[in-house]
């Protein structure tokens, strides 16, 4: 964010000086959509999965992180954590929680995870508009 700086002027004499004008904060509706955010397909995913490896959506959650490494310079990392760490950015969506890290949020920020499964792929899907290139096996990418 940065500082904004007003210079003032004294207005001649007999004029009236002009109000600044503020802008008026958007309503959320009418706002880009912010952090990330997760499909009604991948959330029942993460439900199900979560289900089966006996993580309580009360407790825990998905983690999404980015680590270096990968045909193209950084991979996606997912998986299940049993609780939030103290610097994470928490998403719920329809009672499922997401976990990010500030690190991996600078990578992930706009980002949508799907969820895809059709006879050639099954698995998660990184939409993310930060990619600058991505390789074939979709878990990788540049920015």
């Amino acid at each position: 964010m940065s500082d904004m700086v007003t210079i003032e002027t004294k207005p001649a004499q007999g004029a009236f000086a002009a109000q600044p004008q503020v802008p008026k904060p958007q309503s959320a509706a009418s706002q880009a959509p912010q952090g990330l955010q997760v499909t009604d397909r991948a959330v029942k995913r993460i439900r199900a999965a979560m289900k089966k490896e006996g993580i309580s959506p009360e407790d825990g959650g998905l983690r999404l992180g980015v680590s270096g490494g990968g045909c193209s310079g950084l991979s996606y990392a997912i998986k299940f954590d049993t609780h939030p760490r103290e610097r994470d950015r928490i998403y719920e969506f329809d009672g499922m929680r997401v976990f990010v890290d500030p690190k991996s949020f600078l990578y992930l920020h706009g980002m949508t995870l799907d969820y895809e499964e059709t006879l050639m792929r099954q698995g998660f899907n990184f939409i993310n508009p930060n990619s600058t290139r991505s390789c074939g096996c979709g878990s990788s990418f540049s920015s």
